[in-house]
């Protein structure tokens, strides 16, 4: 059997729970048809890079899927049926991916908690004294008029 993830974006109309019954609905379609789905994620709703069916955002789900290709097929024609699947991709790969996967952990990343104010960390590149330098009056810097061009030599 082959391997498979599979991501399916559905409508942002639907709740949490109506997108996990649809993905139980879909993992029973794979188990049906001889194989297995090891793995579900729900990443949440997300912005769409652009409008799908007059849609802004989705919900996000990545199954791993462990199943002859008849059985993908199936699924996937099941999710052309379906109104609430806007999309769906679904990619062969050599192994699945143990643990969280890649958005989870930016998820987890990102909810971190309070990092503080970005102008209070101080320090190289820290934007404590990014805007508090002070850079002189501005008639200490030169003049556009009296500075002299790199490729004439002449003054411009």
């Amino acid at each position: 059997m082959a391997l498979y993830e599979h991501v399916l974006l559905a409508r942002q109309d639907v709740s949490a729970q109506q997108v996990e019954t649809l993905v139980e609905q879909f993992k029973g379609i794979i188990e049906a048809n001889g194989g297995s789905v090891p793995k579900v994620e729900y990443w949440g709703v997300k912005s769409l890079g652009y409008r799908i069916k007059k849609n802004r955002k989705a919900h996000y789900s990545l199954l791993n899927i462990n199943a002859p290709s008849a059985a993908v097929l199936e699924m996937e024609r099941q999710m052309r049926i379906n109104e609430d699947v806007l999309r769906f991709l679904t990619v062969r790969v050599e192994e699945l991916e143990e643990g969280q996967s890649a958005m989870l952990q930016k998820r987890d990343r990102d909810d971190r908690g309070d990092r503080g104010d970005r102008f209070d960390r101080g320090g190289p590149g820290g934007g404590g004294d990014r805007f508090d330098r002070d850079r002189g009056p501005r008639r200490d810097r030169p003049r556009r008029d009296d500075e002299v061009t790199e490729t004439t030599g002449a003054e411009v």
